[in-house]
């Protein structure tokens, strides 16, 4: 059966389940999850907020939203906001953003040397700081796509519970065919590793002191000498770049190696990457090495394709998780009952895969022309 395709926001929110009773309703419940959603794409963060922009604005909306008789009170908002069926709104949100990005996707392709155009995709975890200072943290685990930074998937960690244990219920029976996995160390587990594999996808790990053994093992063949025997392949890229009062010179090498005795599933290239960095105003240099390990084919593969890669995997911080934070307010929201926080973050990411959809690169001059069309 096919996947159900939205051409706007409010499609998408249109199949969310309306759970209230029908004896006391004031307000259709498509409106209310309008009227939320205009009020984060107006920047405001919370519920009073958005209750006092929509009173602010009431003859605009009125005009543009028929059904809107009278403005909705902020109790009223929070209680729209509990109610939610959460999963619902992320399966939805899900097929709006997935096919807008088809036309675009050129950001979050790398091409191999083989030819092959692989989408490139993030993943990482992120903690609603606001509703942690309240005592009762929300974790988040994000499928962001490489250069354009849209949010594809998105799971919440159960209580009690880390980021790790959400990645497999993120990636499951996700079609994975041509698509490279980018993940930091944290993230670089076998039982990842191997889902990855099974999925038929690629994966780039990179290793660090918490995966001991596995960092020890790729450092000590880069600091042995090659064995001609075992006919390994190498490859070298250095990449300089110069801003913010520093120069940074990365160094980025692969070799095929003995990849079965490392006995990590699929393992093809073992990676070693360094950074000097220069800080001109101190005069201070410093060099950090870090290691990864790819399951990519050897015909798919070269240095200059996993520094892409490498860099790549940052997307998710600095046009994702920072934006979210820092435009939208994320980490200064304390909204905490229920599955609230993880409703507000989900329609977040929408927004900014619609805005950046739309061609604006500057976030904070985002309008409402997305959000708001014509209610049915």
């Amino acid at each position: 059966m096919d996947q159900p395709q939205y051409t706007s926001l409010v499609d998408a929110l249109a199949v969310v389940p309306d759970p209230r009773k029908a004896r006391g309703k004031r307000y259709p419940w498509l409106l209310l999850l309008t009227l939320l959603a205009a009020g984060l794409a107006s920047g405001q963060q919370t519920a009073r907020a958005i209750a006092q922009w929509l009173g602010l604005h009431a003859d605009e909306l009125k005009a543009a939203l028929p059904q809107l008789v009278r403005i909705p009170s902020e109790s009223t908002l929070l209680r729209t906001l509990r109610l939610i069926d959460v999963t619902v709104l992320e399966r939805a949100l899900a097929q709006l953003t997935t096919p807008q990005t088809a036309p675009d996707a050129t950001p979050s392709q790398v091409v191999t040397p083989a030819g092959t155009r692989l989408q490139a995709h993030a993943v990482d975890g992120k903690t609603l700081r606001g509703t942690t200072a309240c005592g009762v943290p929300t974790q988040l685990v994000s499928l962001v796509q490489h250069g354009s930074g849209i949010t594809l998937a998105q799971a919440a960690v159960a209580t009690k519970r880390n980021e790790l244990s959400a990645v497999p219920a993120l990636l499951h029976r996700r079609d994975l065919t041509d698509t490279i996995i980018t993940m930091d160390a944290l993230h670089t587990q076998r039982a990842f590793a191997q889902q990855l594999h099974q999925q038929g996808g690629y994966y780039l790990m990179m290793v660090k002191a918490n995966q001991p053994q596995l960092h020890a093992d790729i450092a000590l063949f880069f600091d042995l000498p090659a064995i001609a025997a075992d006919q390994e392949r190498c490859d070298r890229v250095e990449t300089i770049s110069k801003g913010h009062g520093r120069l940074e010179v990365r160094t980025l090498e692969y070799t095929t190696g003995d990849c079965a005795y490392l006995d990590w599933p699929g393992a093809t290239h073992l990676i070693r990457r360094s950074c000097e960095r220069h800080v001109y105003r101190t005069g201070k240099t410093t060099t950090t090495v870090t290691y990864g390990i790819t399951n990519l084919p050897p015909a798919e593969t070269s240095a200059a394709l996993l520094e892409t890669l490498w860099r790549g995997h940052w997307t998710i911080e600095s046009r994702s998780h920072y934006v979210r934070d820092v435009t939208l307010g994320e980490d200064a929201n304390h909204m905490r009952t229920g599955e609230a926080p993880e409703t507000l973050a989900a329609l977040r990411n929408s927004l900014l895969a619609l805005w950046r959809r739309a061609g604006w690169t500057n976030i904070v001059k985002a309008g409402l022309l997305l959000v708001l069309p014509h209610l049915p």
